[in-house]
């Protein structure tokens, strides 16, 4: 008689659909950025405010989701963000002033969006350790494959329907998918007498004993390790949102025809996938720094090449450099952190990194805005994110596992 399918993989394919309609959305935001932009006449660093809001939020709030993902486990935290995150989207068709969208994409959606990367990431983390990579790697492609779709399909619902019902299709979907979803995401193997990978456990195995590996956020905040890797992921985070928001409106700005400069998101998320799919698993076996150092010095060139673009197809060279190095990226920071600190509070300390070092990325689109405005060129912003990378793959280099891990309090 065969075995079933190790219930993990379903998971990760839980963890997938979350990432793909929740992050797919947050990254169609440079199509409804210029719907906005044409009918209300905002300023661009006023209206990237919008976005920097909310990444400092629902960066801000990962502590609390990992924090509860560990206590409730994901079914709940995941279907109570699927809620705030729909109702914060759908309240955007109502937008008749700027405070609104401050409100209700900034704070509402923000609050939703707290719930997806980090209880889904750090659930995948708990559920698997020698094959963590691969399986990071196919969950966290549910990001690119969303990046790759759904800004071409809000581009054309807005084209159709405007933006405000497009609003309002995108927010339902995402409060109906979480919710279903939800109920299929399980906190760890031992909660159904498995062990990570699969394998099956002895009866009676108190989880605790099975993991002696577990750090506390106190416990980890004491070691070096934790502040090299916060400030490694803080430098390349800093200005990593800057092509997710502005990367549509700098193909405008070069003559690109709407619906082609939404392609050049197309090949963003498509490299990313690609990367996503073949680098997690690679990681596993080369190991996760040298595969990070790779994806630094290749998001470095990616802002170069933004940086000197003038036509359509050296956007989408960019574009296609950038989706990979985001990829890698991405992948690395909660199998490092789980690599570094044990996967019994995963949850906790994924959203620990999530909050401080992912509310730097915050800057970057407020500061390519403002720079725009008053230069009219994003080119040094562009360039200073170059220059954030490289800084990061400096302190990638003077960055070790901790050398054994701290008694859980």
């Amino acid at each position: 008689m065969s075995r079933p399918p190790f219930y993990g993989w379903i998971v990760v394919a839980g963890g997938f659909l979350v990432l793909f309609i929740a992050y797919g959305t947050q990254y169609a935001f440079g199509v409804f950025f210029g719907a906005l932009l044409a009918e209300f006449g905002w300023s661009r660093a006023s209206l990237s405010g919008v976005f920097s809001v909310y990444t400092v939020v629902y960066s801000g709030l990962a502590l609390a989701a990992g924090r509860l993902t560990d206590r409730w486990g994901p079914r709940i935290v995941i279907a109570l963000g699927g809620v705030c995150l729909g109702l914060g989207l759908i309240g955007m068709s109502l937008t008749t002033a700027l405070w609104h969208p401050y409100v209700l994409y900034g704070l509402v959606a923000a609050l939703g969006m707290s719930t997806a990367f980090v209880p889904c990431a750090a659930t995948v983390a708990r559920w698997f350790v020698r094959r963590r990579g691969l399986a990071l790697g196919i969950t966290s492609s549910g990001i690119s494959a969303g990046v790759f779709l759904l800004p071409p399909i809000a581009h054309f619902l807005v084209s159709r329907v405007g933006w405000r019902w497009s609003y309002v299709v995108f927010g339902a979907a995402i409060l109906i998918t979480l919710n279903v979803v939800a109920r299929f995401m399980r906190r760890d193997p031992e909660s159904i007498g498995l062990s990570p990978d699969g394998a099956a456990l002895a009866p009676r195995t108190p989880v605790a004993t099975s993991v002696p590996d577990a750090w506390t956020v106190g416990g980890a905040m004491r070691t070096l390790s934790f502040w090299m890797l916060l400030a490694t992921f803080g430098a390349t985070w800093a200005p990593v949102f800057i092509p997710l928001v502005h990367l549509v409106p700098l193909a405008r700005e070069l003559g690109v025809a709407p619906l082609l400069a939404t392609t050049v998101m197309s090949a963003l998320g498509g490299a990313d996938l690609c990367a996503r799919l073949l680098v997690g698993a690679a990681s596993d076996r080369l190991g996760r720094r040298p595969t990070l150092a790779a994806g630094l010095i290749v998001q470095a060139a990616a802002f170069v090449v933004f940086a000197a673009a003038r036509t359509l197809g050296a956007l989408y060279v960019g574009a296609i450099l950038f989706g990979f190095s985001y990829g890698v990226v991405s992948i690395m920071f909660p199998a490092m952190v789980a690599d570094f600190f044990g996967r019994a509070r995963a949850g906790t300390l994924v959203g620990a990194f999530f909050a401080v070092a992912g509310a730097t990325s915050a800057l970057g689109p407020l500061a390519a805005g403002w720079t725009f405005d008053r230069s009219g060129t994003y080119v040094p912003a562009l360039w200073l994110s170059a220059a954030f990378n490289g800084l990061s793959l400096l302190l990638l280099t003077f960055t070790r596992p901790p050398a054994q891990p701290t008694p859980s309090a």
